[in-house]
């Protein structure tokens, strides 16, 4: 077993460098590119995906969940890859075409699944057989790696510090986090946490030593009671990691703290607290905060449907209108998206979201500058139905809904009002603190008309 080798990589991982303190200027370097994007895709994609929703050839469910096949249903390890690995069985070319959707899209990084909770690995590792490098004899993540960066896209890793799999991984002592009930039945006791602990940091040294250049690692995730150092030695994990890859962006699923931007174990439990010793994001999960989190970096991440992880049976797809108003939404609070797609077992992208990234590409291939760069407005939430952004001196309106009379009231002073879609110059009547813009009889954007005021 490879699990032989964990000793040797993980203290060969230890002896790296502690990384300097730095500067306030020095992150801002670092997040620019992140805070300019604005707008990412999620890819989960695993073993579960090949199951598709079901197990012993019935439904599981039809909302919600899905990537957690194995936890839903109970299965052990065993039972659950007997299932799974016939049905895991990826095309040729399918990370070309999740990058060419994500381009299309107007998405600036692209974040996938190294490994989920199931413990199955995308890349060839050393130090388990429980990966696509033994059972398909390919690494999946470089062949993801290289097809986004051939887009000129960011990378992104998800990587679960929850494992299912691994015998080590001491589920009793991680208060708070799933584990599937017959999971205990196939694995000895007792446990060492230390041996998965020297794992985990072990295959995070694979990621962040063989595949170049890694923009963004998105921990998941840890308990109120289980999480830091107790949980991962996190601050060390992360030290590690900024040693070897000093650009890179981390979110703050590693700890469940105030200070690291939890209150609670609730998806909607979060603070505007970001200490940077604990990651760079705080991560709102299928939510927006009604006004944003002022004063750190966010990432809403969200679905297209209900679930993560691909689900035949779940057909709750989100309208191209909610999806395009929550990236205006979210930007205009000074955010960032993070939209989930959730490719079948061949890693084919189904149709519902293949048309919805589309329609959003569409959208972007307009008014793109209305979102990527821009921060909050100062003024908040508007009084028309609609958002703002701000790009320095310039305003940006992004009309929903055409007021009756016509006449749109920005809380600002502008001189100059053009629609985005096409460039057409509007009237306007400026006063100190407000001006009145002239619309159009009809928008040309019946789900977000942008008007660039200067």
């Amino acid at each position: 077993m490879k699990y032989l080798a964990i000793a040797t990589a993980a203290i060969a991982f230890m002896a790296g460098p502690l990384s300097a303190a730095e500067s306030a200027a020095e992150r801002d370097a670092r997040m620019a590119w992140w805070r300019e994007a604005r707008f990412g895709m999620f890819v989960h994609w695993g073993l579960y995906s090949g199951l598709a929703g079901d197990w012993n050839g019935k439904m599981v469910g039809d909302s919600g969940g899905l990537e957690w096949i194995q936890q839903r249903v109970g299965a052990d390890t065993h039972t659950y890859a007997a299932q799974a690995f016939p049905k895991f069985l990826p095309k040729p070319d399918f990370a070309r075409e999740w990058a060419k959707l994500a381009k299309r899209a107007g998405c600036q990084y692209v974040v996938f699944t190294t490994k989920h909770h199931e413990g199955f690995a995308l890349h060839d590792s050393k130090l388990t057989d429980y990966d696509a490098g033994d059972l398909l004899n390919r690494d999946l993540v470089r062949e993801i790696t290289d097809a986004l960066r051939a887009e000129g896209l960011r990378v992104g890793f998800y990587h679960s510090v929850i494992d299912w799999h691994h015998p080590q991984y001491d589920f009793r002592k991680a208060k708070g986090l799933p584990y599937p009930k017959d999971g205990p039945a196939v694995a000895p006791t007792p446990r060492d946490h230390d041996r998965y602990i020297h794992f985990l940091h072990g295959q995070v040294d694979e990621l962040i030593s063989n595949y170049g250049k890694v923009d963004v690692i998105w921990w998941d995730y840890s308990s109120t009671g289980f999480q830091g150092d107790e949980a991962w030695r996190a601050m060390e994990l992360l030290e590690k990691v900024r040693a070897k890859q000093p650009g890179v962006i981390l979110n703050n699923r590693l700890f469940r703290i105030p200070e690291a931007g939890f209150n609670g174990m609730g998806t909607d439990s979060v603070t505007n607290r970001m200490d940077p010793k604990y990651g760079d994001f705080v991560t709102p999960e299928q939510h927006i905060p009604p006004t944003g989190l002022p004063g750190v970096d966010w990432e809403t991440c969200m679905t297209l449907n209900t679930t993560w992880g691909y689900n035949r049976h779940d057909h709750k797809w989100k309208s191209d209108e909610t999806v395009i108003r929550n990236l205006v939404d979210i930007a205009s609070k000074g955010g960032n998206y993070l939209l989930n797609i959730g490719p079948t077992g061949d890693g084919s992208i189904p149709k519902e979201t293949v048309d919805t990234f589309s329609a959003i590409g569409k959208w972007m291939a307009v008014n793109a500058e209305s979102i990527r760069g821009t921060t909050a407005s100062e003024s908040g939430k508007p009084a028309f139905d609609g958002r703002l952004t701000r790009k320095g001196a310039v305003h940006y309106a992004h009309v929903f809904k055409r007021p009756a009379d016509g006449r749109l009231t920005v809380p600002f002073k502008t001189s100059k009002a053009t629609l985005l879609a096409g460039g057409q110059a509007l009237k306007v009547t400026a006063g100190d603190k407000q001006s009145v813009i002239e619309l159009p009889t009809e928008l040309p954007d019946p789900i977000a008309t942008v008007i660039r005021c200067e």
